[in-house]
């Protein structure tokens, strides 16, 4: 969530940073301004109210002590009307708060200033390549033809368990899933420092808030029920990621300065319903709705998030070189981020099957906008209960490294070569139909 008081004092400057995503939510920051105005004189008017009840109380105190009860009780007939006064201005300011941080909750971050202007993911400028495209002496075959031939994946039996957008691993493929989750956790824990967390699949509404999912992205989420009980529905929710829960490990905590910074990786499922979102439920495994992902989560001092962000990236480009995908790195520009973040950069894997780079990783710093939002707070050394940075990444995503792995080692007889540093955790060296 945007600060308030950043809106109240630089309101231009806020404008011409939400403008900078072309989405029209500039517009927005006149109606907090008129919210918040309307808050702060109400508020203003309930101190003068009670300043003038408690002088009025004091003289009914020295009219009793004068013996002069006909001129008391017309005092606390006073006292009665300010008090009904001041109930019905609490009212108005507990309205105008609720207005004002409803509009904010859907306000985006604000675009970091090195943040490129641009409107879609065509003015993404690509920061970096590692690697080459493989040279194939065949016509590589798509993941869906590797799936189907080695017995990886059942795309048919999955749609007729869950539907369109869910996949079945069978054999080698579920194999090979658990190995590239167990992979990424080791990678994580012992290389880069981050502690281990496995959270719960389902989460309270508020963890949603608090990461900025909601209530822009409510569409997007599977809501859970208890059994028959339609007014628990609402309530609790699949997780779309477990940045939702993981980042919200310490909401409505002051930490100590000497905690931070914080380092979470957590391997989950995600769900996301995306309703109507072009490609979802097609045959493959590029767009479904759910998907495995190991997620990294930094909690950082301000003064640091930007190197964090750098190293953030470098940790997720490690899962790629390690098992040698040709990636690139772009910078999304200000009109392709996402709603929480303030600057991101997205790593592409290239697919040599699909013949297109996917993404597998979106490294973000939200700065305190979701510590705002979620009541996250650190304790620095002189005192003042200050907002940390929260940072997440994808440490990566699961499918589409299982397409562009599967895709780049795949060799001319059909099977599946592993990389080295993937063989202990798959104990083969090999992927063929025979296992």
């Amino acid at each position: 969530m945007l600060d308030v008081k950043l809106i109240r004092e630089q309101p231009d400057f806020v404008r011409e940073r939400l403008a900078t995503r072309g989405a029209g939510e500039e517009a927005k920051v006149t109606e907090v301004l008129a919210l918040d105005e309307r808050r702060r004189k109400a508020l203003t008017e309930v101190e003068r109210l009670k300043a003038e009840r408690n002088r009025v109380s004091k003289e009914i105190g020295i009219l009793i002590s004068q013996k002069k009860p006909a001129e008391a009780e017309a005092k606390k007939t006073e006292t009665r009307r300010i008090g009904d006064q001041i109930s019905e201005l609490d009212r108005e300011v507990a309205e105008a708060e609720a207005a004002r941080d409803n509009v904010l909750l859907r306000l985006p971050n604000l675009p970091h200033s090195s943040v490129p202007s641009g409107k879609t993911s065509a003015d993404n400028p690509v920061v970096r390549t590692s690697g080459q495209k493989p040279a194939f002496a065949f016509k590589p075959r798509t993941h869906i033809q590797l799936c189907e031939s080695l017995g990886m994946v059942d795309f048919q039996r999955g749609a007729k368990l869950s539907g369109s957008g869910f996949l079945l691993y069978t054999g080698w493929g579920a194999r090979l899933e658990r190995a590239l989750i167990q992979f990424l956790l080791d990678l994580h824990t012992t290389e880069h420092g981050y502690t281990e967390v496995s959270p719960p699949y389902v989460i309270k509404r508020e963890c949603m808030v608090g990461v900025g999912q909601f209530p822009k992205f409510e569409d997007q989420a599977y809501a859970v029920q208890e059994g028959l009980d339609s007014k628990t529905l609402g309530s609790l929710y699949l997780l779309p990621t477990a940045e939702a829960p993981v980042a919200n490990i310490h909401r409505e905590e002051i930490l100590k300065e000497s905690q931070l910074p914080i380092y979470y990786c957590a391997y989950s499922p995600c769900f996301r319903a995306e309703a109507g979102a072009a490609g979802v439920g097609t045959r493959g495994m590029i767009r479904v709705h759910q998907f495995d992902k190991v997620e990294l989560i930094k909690i950082v001092k301000p003064e640091t998030g930007y190197d964090e962000l750098e190293k953030l990236v470098a940790q997720a480009e490690r899962v790629l070189q390690l098992l040698g995908l040709h990636y690139r790195v772009v910078h999304l520009c200000t009109g392709d981020m996402g709603f929480a973040s303030a600057k991101t950069y997205d790593i592409e894997v290239w697919a040599p099957g699909q013949n297109e780079y996917l993404e597998v990783s979106s490294c973000s710093n939200c700065e305190d906008f979701q510590a705002r939002r979620m009541s996250l707070r650190f304790k620095a050394g002189d005192g003042q209960n200050l907002l940390p940075h929260i940072l997440n990444g994808s440490g990566t995503a699961l499918a589409r490294l299982f397409v562009s792995l599967i895709e780049t080692w795949q060799q001319q007889d059909g099977t599946i070569q592993i990389p080295t540093p993937l063989q202990p955790f798959l104990k083969a060296d090999r992927i063929t139909a025979t296992h």
